[in-house]
């Protein structure tokens, strides 16, 4: 099979001829740009001073390039706009170091200063004449979301501002994706998977809005759950505006994309702890269901698309509702929680949903487990989750800067070792 038929396969619950890989696609099926730096340093795929792109500046992963992707046996190819979460172009490179020295390149907006504590802020947009909207603490790896939140005034809510985060997509901006998402899909046989603009609804990483100069509304974490339960009727006006928006969205995606796109990723949205739901089945089912059920409606309707959701934590008691929400593919499927179990999702669910992740605990046996260790829970993982297809082969959320070089190196021979 071609990748894309592999995929293909997998995601029509068909057995592949080996089991599908996706790494580097999506922005949570990635690897943190230190990893990937010492990855190209120890496979020689650079000289001692090759620096690696941050493709998304967010949470500092690595763009990971063609002959990487084939060393990991990856079968996907993610196209997106050039705009990042951080809200600066994907361009202009300029040289940056990491704080555990990984060489990297970072788009030429990036903007960052050190306070007295040596954390690095960064600034929206580039623009040191407001607060910064990102932090990233000494030794860290990663940036975390400032929380800028203003007074709330109960009679002056307005739902409108929590949907400027959302625009219209312009022509322009689509022109630029389907050119580079026409010559993928002409000149070689990877899967294509793609972003859906404004699809997360409540995404706790994005509610602070990091890239917005002077954001407005509820753009405190703690809040936003709060109003979940005080303010039941403004979420629900929020989330019913946003997928207005991306409907018109994906109509313009439809008319320029076609069929190229295999997977499109609708929503990142965290619903789960390592113990449990965040919320009641109940509560999921009359916030979130009915929005989105609107957007894999239309996108069942009118392509052929699979509609993937990510959402990290035990979710085992929301798994039937995201199901009968419309949604084809499960990611991370994070097996280290509680109910997540990768025997019993795969007899429970596997012939309704496909599972993407899984593969290797990354809290726990990639940092930490010897290679041995590593290369038995992949073994062992593919082999119950490809069975009868399925199933798409990711780490359990992106690869993080504290996995060791042998332990990646196992996990693919692992993954080798299975075809």
């Amino acid at each position: 099979m071609t990748s894309r038929e592999r995929i293909q396969a997998a995601l029509n619950h068909k057995q592949p001829d080996r089991v599908p890989v996706d790494f580097g696609s999506l922005p949570v099926s990635g690897i943190a740009v230190s990893t990937v730096y010492r990855l190209r340093q120890a496979l020689g795929l650079d000289g001692p001073d090759g620096r690696v792109k941050v493709s998304e500046p967010y949470q500092m992963l690595g763009e990971v390039e063609n002959d990487l992707l084939e060393w990991l046996n990856a079968d996907v190819i993610g196209i997106g706009g050039k705009m990042n979460r951080i809200g600066i172009p994907n361009d202009d490179w300029k040289p940056w170091t990491t704080f555990d020295g990984a060489q990297v390149l970072v788009p030429g907006l990036f903007n960052t200063e050190q306070d007295e504590n040596g954390d690095i802020v960064q600034y929206p947009e580039g623009d040191r004449s407001v607060a910064p909207g990102l932090r990233m603490p000494n030794g860290g790896f990663y940036h975390d979301a400032i929380i800028r939140q203003e007074p709330i005034d109960e009679d002056k809510l307005d739902p409108a501002d929590n949907l400027v985060d959302f625009p219209l997509l312009t022509a322009e901006g689509l022109d630029e994706q389907r050119e580079r998402m026409l010559d993928v899909y002409e000149n070689s046989d990877y899967a294509i998977a793609y972003v859906m603009p404004g699809g997360s609804l409540g995404n706790v990483a994005a509610v602070p809005a990091p890239w917005l100069k002077d954001p407005k509304g509820i753009r405190d974490i703690e809040e936003w759950y709060v109003s979940h339960a005080l303010r039941p009727d403004f979420i629900t006006e929020i989330y019913s505006r946003q997928v207005d928006i991306g409907l018109k969205n994906l109509e313009m995606i439809r008319q320029a994309m076609g069929d190229m796109i295999d997977i499109i990723y609708v929503t990142g949205t965290d619903f789960g702890t390592q113990r449990g739901p965040l919320m009641h089945p109940d509560s999921f089912a009359d916030l979130y269901m009915p929005h989105y059920k609107r957007v894999n409606n239309f996108i069942h309707d009118n392509t052929s698309w699979k509609t993937f959701t990510h959402t990290c934590g035990g979710i085992r008691p929301l798994i039937e509702h995201i199901i009968e929400a419309g949604f084809d593919i499960l990611n991370p499927v994070q097996t280290s929680a509680e109910g997540m179990g990768a025997r019993e999702l795969k007899d429970a669910y596997g012939d309704r949903v496909c599972f993407h992740g899984g593969g290797v605990d990354t809290q726990h046996t990639l940092p930490n487990g010897t290679p041995e260790d590593v290369y038995d829970e992949v073994s062992e993982r593919i082999s119950i989750l490809n069975e009868g297809g399925g199933y798409i082969f990711n780490t359990i959320h992106n690869i993080q800067a504290d996995a060791p070089v042998e332990n990646v190196k196992a996990m693919v021979k692992a993954i080798e070792d299975s075809f």
